[in-house]
C-alpha cells in the first residue's frame, strides 16, 4: 500500500505542477470564495494555514483579508521527525526561517492553538481522508490537539482541487479524516456516509461549536438528510 500511495502522490503532484498561473489563480479564487461564504467565523479567531508548496492552494490571499477583519493567522513549524507541529503567529513582516522542504516558518513568533486548520491535500477520498506527503505530521498534530481540552474542537478543513479526488486513499490506522473538504466545486462536510457537497445557502456561520465530526453534515445543513419527525 505504501508503494501505491507513493505512485498516486507522484501522479497527483505532477498533475498539479502542470497547472499554469491563470488556472491556479482561478482555482484559488473559487476556493477563497467558498471558504469566506461558508465560514465567516474564520475572521474571529486564529487560523492555521500552510505556506503553499508545489502549486498547492495558496491561503495567503485569504489570510490577508481575514487579518483585516480581525483574525490571527499562524504557520506550522516542524519540531522533530515524529512530533506534532507547533503553530506560530504569522503576518507579513514576521521574520521567517527555512524548514523541511525549504518551506518558510516563523522563526521567533509565539506559539498558538488555531481553532481551524486549513490543510493542503495531494489527494482526498469520499470518506474525507487526505493524502499528504507521508510524514504523518498533520495526523499527529490533530491527534495531539484533540486530546487536549483547550483544542478539542479544532476543525480540520482540507483544501485542494477536484482533480485530486480518489475513490479511496486506503487510509491507515493513524490517518484522521477532515471535518470538511473545500475544492473549487464547493464545500463538502463529512457525515456518516462520507463527504456530502453542501449547497451554499444552507451553510451556517460558525463551525467551531459543532458537536462532533460524525454529525457535521446535519448540523451545518439541518435539512440535508430530509425532514425530521
Amino acid at each position: 500500500m505504501n508503494a501505491w500511495r507513493k505512485r498516486e502522490r507522484e501522479r497527483l503532484v505532477a498533475a498539479r505542477l502542470a497547472l499554469d498561473a491563470a488556472q491556479l489563480r482561478a482555482l484559488r479564487t473559487a476556493i477563497d470564495a467558498h471558504l469566506e461564504r461558508a465560514f465567516p467565523g474564520l475572521a474571529q479567531g486564529t487560523l492555521g494555514l500552510c505556506w503553499p508548496y508545489r502549486n498547492e492552494y495558496d491561503a495567503r490571499f485569504l489570510a490577508r483579508r481575514l487579518r483585516e477583519r480581525g483574525a490571527q493567522t499562524a504557520l506550522p513549524v516542524v519540531l522533530g521527525p515524529r512530533q506534532p507541529l507547533e503553530f506560530r503567529l504569522w503576518a507579513p513582516g514576521v521574520a521567517l526561517a527555512r524548514g523541511v522542504y525549504d518551506i518558510p516558518y516563523p522563526a521567533h513568533s509565539p506559539a498558538v492553538r488555531p481553532g481551524v486548520l486549513l490543510l493542503p491535500m495531494n489527494g482526498f477520498d469520499a470518506a474525507g481522508f487526505r493524502l499528504g506527503y507521508g510524514g504523518g505530521y498533520f495526523d499527529r498534530t490533530l491527534s495531539a490537539m484533540r486530546a487536549s481540552g483547550s483544542a478539542a474542537n479544532t476543525v480540520a478543513i482540507g483544501v485542494g482541487y477536484e482533480c485530486a479526488r480518489l475513490p479511496s486513499i486506503h487510509p491507515q490506522e493513524h490517518d484522521i479524516p477532515m471535518d470538511y473538504v473545500v475544492t473549487e466545486r464547493g464545500v463538502y462536510a463529512r457525515g456518516t456516509d462520507g463527504l456530502a457537497l453542501l449547497e451554499a445557502p444552507k451553510i451556517a456561520p460558525a463551525p467551531a461549536g459543532y458537536s462532533s465530526p460524525a454529525c457535521l453534515a446535519h448540523e451545518i445543513a439541518p435539512d440535508y438528510y430530509g425532514p425530521r419527525d
